[in-house]
């Protein structure tokens, strides 16, 4: 099992997970966040900690897609470990449906 991030986090980016992860398994996107699937330990302490419910385990149903998400970005983004502002419309944009098509795959800054 592996924890994954999910659409929710897009635009919002909240950064409350990375500081609990003790595996610093999270990279940073420009506009949100991703877990490593194979560095991820399966402990679940950053599952509580997302205020939008982005974090997922892999054994809920229709997860491969977004194993393979969190595969390919975490591959091109930088590692993030410390605790950083959300974006600034984080709390209009959380729950909001069909955000993929505001997914930047540019990386972020990392730190």
């Amino acid at each position: 099992m592996t924890y994954v991030v999910t659409e929710n986090c897009i635009a919002c980016k909240y950064t409350d997970c990375v500081e609990v992860c003790p595996v610093d398994c999270f990279y940073e996107g420009e506009n949100m966040l991703v877990i490593h699937p194979d560095e991820c330990i399966d402990c679940g302490v950053c599952e509580p900690e997302c205020p939008a419910d982005a974090i997922r385990p892999d054994t809920e149903p229709d997860m491969e897609k977004w194993v393979e998400f969190n595969r390919k970005y975490s591959e091109a983004w930088p590692v993030i470990i410390t605790k950083k502002d959300p974006l600034p419309d984080a709390e209009a944009m959380d729950g909001k449906p069909g955000k993929m098509d505001l997914l930047s795959e540019a990386p972020g800054e990392g730190g």
